[in-house]
């Protein structure tokens, strides 16, 4: 038997040692554990609605037919048949998720799970059933707080969303299309994302599985902690695609301690519209690099209006807080006091200043919508867009004071174009320079430096917006 020479024997030692010295590779969490303690505490939420067909009618606005007439038997035959109706009643149903978060009986669950029921019937884990009572629901955050008739029961423990980091192991219990107390994990994907059906909620972002039923179920940290609500997915299909989205358990918690002490939800308002700053509008304002929310619109009769807030102002810190980018500071206001000032630290002209505003209380709706109607006195300018004073009937249509605004009529120059000019827009600021009229914007234009990225207001449909505009050379 041939031997191996003691050079290469030494080598094959120390390659060994080597490899048995290094650590062994970090293993999964165990989830176990968890799921066994936290199950008891989740329950299955399942709700009942009758709904009349008279008044599904007059929601897809289908005129009632009297009960003499022969159609309107004809119509209820269809329904029976297509719609399986009994007689002049629906019932319809919805499934979900909730957690206990008070051994009486209070429960945490969605709005959409809740909303407009009949009748709500808990399960629990032991598969006991209760008939909850709502206590109020806050359709802005899509929370919803009911209660049971039961003592000693098993609760979640409250953990804290804001010292949850991105990357870290979260775990889901809920009722996936009525599959009680399934378990699925993942990790937080992001933090603070907003969403365009809810701007008030810094939403957690994760990847773990939800679907259908999980609604209103808790979402918990390796520390067996309920960190927040399982609300939302982003889906093409219906069903989860990996992108999945909880409510912070600090809001929720909040709005329900609010449902249950007031029976409704205030937040705090400053009466702004903002948006995200650009590269080229960072420039623009003379800005190292974008963050901040800059401010497109102050709403009349507003906090911010009567504080002396202005458009074109950046809004870099509310409370101390520095905001990376606008969707940051609705959630913060939201959150605030109502009538109790706030300090904000604003860019404007090029210097820092502080602010500070008395915040208001978030009407019921805003209505930020604009309408816009295009009509024609041209005025010619060098950025190849055509415009022209605004009327009285403008004024009124855009909920404008009169002498400020100019309507676009049409976009030729290229960079207007490039910079998002329509036909159709109501330009109200340009670089940091309000217009009365067609005539003074032309002055303006005029001075406007060649080369150079300037900030543009305009007004369209959506709302207010500022454009980055580079002015052509001369």
């Amino acid at each position: 038997m041939k031997s191996l020479n003691p050079p290469l024997m030494q080598w094959t030692v120390l390659v060994l040692v080597a490899l048995l010295s290094i650590p062994a590779q970090a293993q999964l969490p165990d989830f176990t554990d968890l799921a066994t303690e936290n199950a008891p505490s989740v329950v299955n939420i399942s709700t009942h609605q009758q709904q009349n067909i008279r008044q599904q009618m007059r929601r897809f606005n289908i005129p009632e037919i009297p009960d003499d007439n022969p159609f309107g038997e004809l119509l209820k035959r269809f329904l029976d048949e297509h719609g399986n109706l009994q007689e002049d009643e629906v019932e319809k149903q919805s499934l979900g998720s909730g957690f206990i978060i008070s051994p009486d009986g209070y429960i945490l669950t969605n709005n959409h799970v809740v909303a407009e029921a009949d009748e709500i019937i808990v399960r629990m884990h032991n598969r006991r059933e209760y008939v909850a009572r709502l206590i109020g629901t806050d359709e802005r955050s899509d929370v919803a707080l009911i209660k049971i008739e039961a003592t000693d029961l098993p609760i979640v423990k409250i953990g804290s969303s804001k010292e949850l980091k991105v990357g870290e192991w979260v775990l889901a219990i809920g009722s996936p299309f009525g599959f009680d107390h399934s378990v699925t994990a993942g990790i937080v994907s992001a933090k603070g994302r907003s969403l365009p059906s809810e701007n008030y909620v810094p939403f957690i972002q994760t990847d773990v599985a939800i679907n259908p039923g999980n609604s209103g179920g808790p979402l918990f940290n390796l520390k067996g902690e309920v960190v927040g609500v399982n609300s939302q997915i982003y889906s093409r299909s219906g069903g989860f695609m990996g992108l999945s989205f909880a409510i912070p358990i600090d809001v929720a918690m909040n709005v329900a301690d609010q449902l249950k002490t007031r029976g409704h939800v205030s937040r705090g308002w400053l009466g702004v519209l903002i948006q995200d700053i650009t590269g080229e509008l960072a420039e623009s304002f003379h800005m190292s690099h974008p963050r901040g929310a800059l401010v497109a619109r102050v709403l009349p009769d507003s906090p911010s209006s009567q504080a002396g807030l202005q458009v074109g102002d950046v809004i870099l810190k509310y409370n101390g807080t520095e905001l990376r980018s606008s969707s940051e500071l609705p959630p913060l206001v939201g959150s605030s006091r109502v009538d109790r000032p706030a300090r904000l630290e604003v860019l404007r002209g090029g210097k820092n200043i502080i602010v500070m505003v008395n915040i208001g209380e978030l009407p019921p709706e805003e209505d930020a919508q604009l309408t816009q109607q295009v009509k024609p006195k041209i005025a010619k300018n060098r950025l190849g867009v055509t415009v022209s004073d605004l009327t009285e009937e403008h004024l009124s249509q855009f909920a404008l004071p009169a002498g400020q605004g100019v309507m676009v009529d049409s976009v030729t120059g290229n960079e207007a174009r490039e910079a998002g000019v329509r036909e159709g827009d109501v330009i109200m600021m340009l670089n940091n320079d309000n217009i009365e009229n067609a005539k003074q914007f032309g002055q303006l234009v005029k001075r406007l430096p060649g080369g150079k990225t300037v900030a543009l207001l305009v007004h369209r449909t959506s709302g207010p917006m500022f454009l980055a505009l580079r002015v052509p050379e001369e």
